[in-house]
């Protein structure tokens, strides 16, 4: 079924936000909403035939009468019918429009936290919260909305029956509106706290899961359980006062509901008594309140669904804000590699004091070695350099243009990294060598056989098939697949963050005869590392202190003027195996 208005070509724009995706769909909302005006007209038509039962039918006899208006009510019921499953199609519809427009983003924006953060807001907190405001969208709670709006035409046609109907209807209604709003001021605060403590609680958990081996060796599992279970009861505890709270209301406009519709109908019967209404309008008025009244008890029903989706639009209009629509840079030609350093200062997410400090440099063409003592900013001067975290002031150039002004999935193909922590993907060998960029057997054998680690993956057990979803690498299998990764489709520009920390011996070799091929394809190579070992192969070195460049120059050179107290904080002997 086409939505109304729709233009399916149109999911595939961009929005910057909400208020953006909501104004594309906004023809299909209001086809919706014009919908819910013609199915609450609709619902008049019961309490029509009933007057028209006991006014006409039963005072008539007519037989022929009844036929007549039975087959009218059938045939408009019938369309009330098609208009409801028209509703929820339409809305379903655009709850898929909705999530298209704004999943991609989403997901940009997350890996974007995830970048910035260091990993630690990386649970995709907006695609969940998409989830939970798309399935909203196409609930039966939204349906209470669309035809609250109407409650005035119900309480007009009781006021048109007769004045005390109306009368009745409108405390009826304001009295469950009072209930409504009341329901919002105690347990909003409660649901909107719960709601937070459990994000933060799973973010905690999800993290140390992926730390799980560290907990299990030394012990600490009893106290991040108890910490979990403690701030898990924090949670439920929010929640079920929230929920108590809204039983509560629940409860009370449901009791009140019934009430006042047996409450209508004995109004009805005295003014029938008094001969002001006939038998048939005292019973039509006390199906009219309870239709007039049915929207506003769905509402305190599903309030608890409506403040969840209320905040997960909060949460995502406010990350979007904050996370502008990307410009599309003009498209650069192919960069060669040069790297310079304007006046760079770089300050971690979340710090507040510069961490490294890079007046003007340029790194030369062939390898160079970062050395330092731990915490010289080694590792943020890595980040700075791939446009991993933004800069707190001055430019990084690539090629002479801003590293951030290049298009990002250019410049990536060529660019290598190998960081610290190596992440394989869940996939084949091959896909996670090729990048998942479709694989090029070709490309992917020369990467491996650069990396030294072609004979390796050919004695795993599918050989470049293997799937590590299931196969488990060592630590220094899954490092050398990673220097296959990052050297693959020949990058001119090539980071690699102590690519040996895991290596033995034969690894150590097969690095070493690596990094002499990316020397000799003209590659900029600069490596991070602790290991002497690999100053035997580099052209250049840049000793780091207190975030700062001490020195650098040609390897010779340095290590000359380096004493030997100081190349003994900076390096590790060969066989000492340390991450940064």
């Amino acid at each position: 079924m086409e939505i109304p208005g729709g233009d399916p070509s149109r999911d595939k724009m961009q929005v910057k936000t909400i208020a953006d995706a909501l104004k594309v769909c906004r023809q299909s909302l209001v086809a919706a909403f014009a919908f819910s005006a013609v199915i609450n007209l609709l619902m008049l038509v019961p309490p029509m035939y009933m007057i028209q039962m006991f006014d006409r039918v039963l005072s008539s006899g007519s037989i022929s009468t009844l036929g007549f208006l039975t087959a009218i009510m059938a045939y408009l019921i019938g369309i009330m019918g098609v208009l409801e499953w028209v509703r929820s199609q339409i809305l379903i519809k655009v709850s898929s429009r909705f999530d298209k427009l704004l999943s991609g983003r989403l997901y940009s924006v997350s890996m974007e936290q995830a970048l910035y953060t260091g990993g630690r807001n990386a649970q995709g907190q907006p695609l969940q919260d998409l989830l939970g405001l798309r399935q909203f969208l196409t609930g039966t709670g939204l349906f209470a909305f669309f035809d609250a709006p109407w409650l005035p035409i119900y309480i007009a046609v009781m006021f048109i029956i007769h004045p005390v109907y109306g009368l009745v209807a409108v405390f009826a209604s304001c009295l469950l509106v009072i209930i409504a709003v009341w329901n919002e001021k105690t347990t909003g605060p409660l649901l909107a706290l719960a709601n937070k403590d459990q994000i933060a609680a799973t973010a905690k958990a999800t993290k140390r899961l992926r730390n799980a081996e560290v907990i299990h060796a030394m012990g600490m599992h009893q106290a991040f359980r108890n910490q979990f279970i403690d701030q898990h009861n924090d949670v439920l505890l929010n929640q079920s006062a929230a929920s108590e709270k809204a039983g509560f209301f629940v409860a009370l406009s449901k009791t009140l509901r019934i009430f006042q519709q047996s409450l209508i109908l004995g109004t009805g019967a005295y003014l029938a008594v008094n001969q002001e209404v006939t038998p048939g309008l005292m019973i039509a008025g006390s199906v009219l309140l309870g239709r007039a009244l049915q929207p506003v008890d769905q509402i305190i029903g599903v309030w608890k669904q409506f403040a969840a989706a209320r905040l997960q639009y909060s949460r995502l209009s406010e990350i979007l804000e904050e996370a502008p629509l990307g410009e599309n840079p003009m498209a650069l030609p192919d960069p060669a590699g040069k790297v310079t350093f304007e006046q760079v200062v770089v300050v971690p997410p979340g710090a507040r004091a510069p961490v490294t400090q890079i007046g003007s440099l340029e790194l030369k063409s062939g390898i160079t070695a970062v050395i330092g003592p731990s915490a010289a900013g080694k590792s943020t001067l890595v980040r700075a350099l791939l446009g991993i975290w933004p800069l707190a002031k001055g430019v990084v150039r690539l090629d002479g243009a801003d590293l951030h002004r290049w298009d990002r999935e250019h410049v990536g193909r060529f660019i290598g990294y190998l960081p610290q922590d190596i992440e394989l993907f869940e996939g084949s060998v091959a896909e996670n060598i090729s990048r998942f960029g479709g694989v090029d057997s070709e490309a992917v054998i020369d990467a491996a056989k650069v990396a030294g680690v072609h004979d390796m993956i050919l004695s795993l057990p599918q050989g470049y098939d293997t799937d590590l979803t299931t196969y488990q690498l060592s630590a220094g299998q899954r490092q050398r697949v990673a220097l296959a990764r990052a050297v693959y489709g020949s990058p001119c520009l090539i980071v690699l963050d102590e690519p040996n920390s895991n290596l033995d011996e034969v690894g150590e070799a097969s690095l070493a005869t690596a990094l002499v091929r990316l020397k000799e394809s003209g590659a900029n190579v600069l490596i991070v590392s602790h290991r002497k070992s690999i100053l035997e192969v580099v052209d250049h070195i840049m000793v780091l202190a207190e975030g700062k460049v001490k020195m650098m120059g040609p390897r010779d050179n340095v290590l000359a003027k380096l004493s030997p107290k100081a190349a003994n904080v900076t390096m590790m002997p060969a066989s000492t195996n340390n991450k940064q």
